[in-house]
């Protein structure tokens, strides 16, 4: 199984802001350790790079324990219902036809009112897949729910922050 250590050295030189980048933004301090590693391991499934998916599942059943598996697979929840939402709500966005605003979408999200950890938090991953995943009716909704649950704005910032380097270094892989 690949260590983080080892996926950036896998990165190439051209990729070395990636590299130092990868490193830092996983020690930011105004995340608690289950949203630092919530937001990165649901933006490695959105990301879809297996190693660095699987490095970074190993680095948050170590950094959090008791508490990994719970934060895993609302991640994990996370990622594949903005898989879907994404996907539905940014298609609404880009055509902007009244027909399809008032359609009820009819998509069941129920997993999203059955978190195993907290319900900000689940949303604050939300947040980050979504930015990844280029929605933005998803990252406005989900921005204003976390700031309304009590997150700061420097927190949300570190946790884009996050989503954008776990991007590029699934990038940065492929590439």
């Amino acid at each position: 199984m690949p260590t983080l250590e080892d996926i950036r050295g896998e990165l190439a030189e051209v990729h070395k802001d990636t590299r130092l980048n990868l490193q830092s933004v996983l020690q930011v301090e105004s995340l608690n350790p289950e949203q630092r590693w919530g937001v990165a391991v649901g933006c490695a499934f959105a990301a879809r790079n297996e190693r660095l998916k699987q490095a970074l599942l190993h680095e948050a059943r170590e950094a959090l324990g008791n508490t990994a598996e719970a934060v895993i697979e609302d991640a994990r929840a996370a990622a594949s219902l903005m898989g879907m939402n994404n996907i539905y709500y940014r298609f609404r966005h880009m055509v902007e036809k009244e027909a399809y605003a008032t359609k009820r979408p009819g998509l069941r999200m129920n997993r999203m009112m059955q978190v195993l950890t907290n319900k900000v938090d689940f949303e604050l991953i939300c947040l980050a897949v979504s930015a990844i995943n280029g929605c933005e009716t998803c990252v406005q909704s989900h921005e204003r729910v976390v700031l309304e649950g009590g997150i700061s704005e420097d927190q949300v910032h570190d946790a884009i922050r996050i989503a954008a380097v776990i991007h590029a270094a699934a990038v940065g892989l492929e590439s």
